[in-house]
């Protein structure tokens, strides 16, 4: 028989970053079982729309610019993913469009199963692209959240046959009221 362990010792597989995505992804669940998921997938949107514009601000502000180039921003997409522990990576990068890979998501195994939860990476890379380059569509090709081994994301960057063809959702940049309101 062994000794007891001790209440803060015990093998229970819980800390933050768990319990927060175990969160997000019982959120999810609860919303695409309620609403369905195109509904819960526009719910996530919301978050993500204005998670992307503040992480947008705070690229821009931390290099010192206006408005990223298109480089700028793809390097910028495979950054914050990197920070938050996914794997993203550049696979092509043109005038018309930007395409990344991702080998392993934030969320880890908790996005299994969650297709809403990747409204959150649509969102912020359509947000961040559609303001500094004036227009994104957002196309997830795989996921890991339908069952993928990794990712493919397609930002389309301009409304060009491609982009009106591709499954996806449509960002544009936000211009200022006249009058500055």
């Amino acid at each position: 028989m062994t000794a007891p362990t001790t209440i803060e010792h015990a093998p229970v597989p819980l800390e933050r970053d768990v319990f927060l995505r175990s969160l997000i992804r019982e959120l999810a669940g609860t919303l695409e079982d309620v609403v369905g998921l195109r509904e819960a997938a526009g719910y996530i949107s919301v978050v993500g729309s204005a998670i992307g514009e503040q992480i947008n601000a705070d690229y821009k502000s931390a290099l010192g610019t206006e408005r990223l180039s298109r480089a700028q921003v793809a390097r910028v997409l495979v950054d914050l993913k990197r920070r938050i522990q996914g794997d993203f990576f550049i696979i092509e990068e043109t005038d018309e469009r930007i395409v990344l890979g991702n080998r392993t998501c934030p969320f880890a195994e908790k996005v299994v199963g969650r297709p809403s939860m990747c409204m959150m990476t649509s969102n912020v890379f359509g947000q961040i692209a559609a303001d500094n380059l004036g227009y994104a569509k957002v196309e997830l090709q795989e996921t890991i959240a339908q069952g993928h081994s990794g990712c493919r994301v397609v930002v389309h960057l301009q409304p060009a046959s491609a982009a009106a063809e591709a499954e996806g959702r449509e960002y544009f940049r936000k211009e200022p009221a006249i009058g500055g309101a």
